[in-house]
């Protein structure tokens, strides 16, 4: 019986450290990648909350590792923080963050609880916000099934009409059980309800129609101004 010659396959070594070398080169280049940390840091979208503030909620004021950050963990600390609305981490060349956010407006100060009252439905004590904010007093109590829709209602009025309240009162009456009565910075009184709350961003353009007049602004029924003796 024949002998079975098997052929040895010799190992081709030169090609083989090549792909070593390639392969420990590629791996030490994205180790080095994922060390690189950010060189430039943005924040936009702010206008009371420092940038020094949003920097550390969002834990990147340390110049963290860019790839290794995600726009995830950075939303996810800075909605923890009551006075910011939404935000957002952009990756930029080269290795630049920039942090869009949108801040909680305060649309009043509630006066049974001494509380400021945010868009993004946060309560926050007086004694302990971290901002003072020029807005509305509330100064009575206003029903739990109706307050809700209040909030609603006031976060749909533009700031610079919101500027010019300075008091809120609920002012129901045998008609209407949504009315409010609002005091403005210029002396004039303003009746809204609940359903009409949005015809107070006209304010400023029935502003110009009163001749300088003072006096009361019925939004409530009839759309008509009845001036101060």
């Amino acid at each position: 019986m024949p002998k079975k010659i098997v052929e040895k396959r010799k190992i081709k070594l030169l090609p083989f450290l090549i792909f070593l070398l390639v392969l420990s080169v590629l791996s030490f280049s994205v180790y080095l990648l994922f060390q690189i940390r950010v060189k430039n840091l943005i924040v936009t979208g702010n206008s009371y909350i420092p940038d020094d503030t949003i920097l550390e909620k969002a834990k990147v004021i340390d110049y963290p590792k860019f790839l290794l950050t995600t726009n995830y963990s950075v939303k996810r600390d800075l909605e923890k923080y009551p006075y910011i609305k939404s935000a957002k981490l952009l990756k930029k060349w080269p290795f630049t963050f920039e942090i869009k956010i949108e801040e909680a407006r305060a649309l009043f100060f509630n006066m049974n609880n001494n509380s400021y009252i945010l868009d993004n439905n946060e309560k926050i004590k007086e004694i302990k916000s971290e901002y003072i904010f020029r807005v509305p007093r509330l100064l009575n109590y206003v029903p739990d099934k109706k307050y809700k829709s209040f909030i609603d209602n006031m976060a749909k009025v533009n700031s610079d009409v919101l500027s010019k309240i300075s008091d809120i009162e609920y002012q129901p009456n045998d008609y209407d059980k949504d009315r409010f009565l609002l005091y403005m910075d210029d002396g004039n009184m303003v009746y809204l309800t609940l359903t009409k709350f949005k015809m107070i961003n006209h304010y400023n353009d029935v502003l110009k129609q009163l001749e300088n007049h003072k006096g009361i602004l019925y939004l409530d029924n009839g759309n008509h101004f009845k001036i101060k003796e």
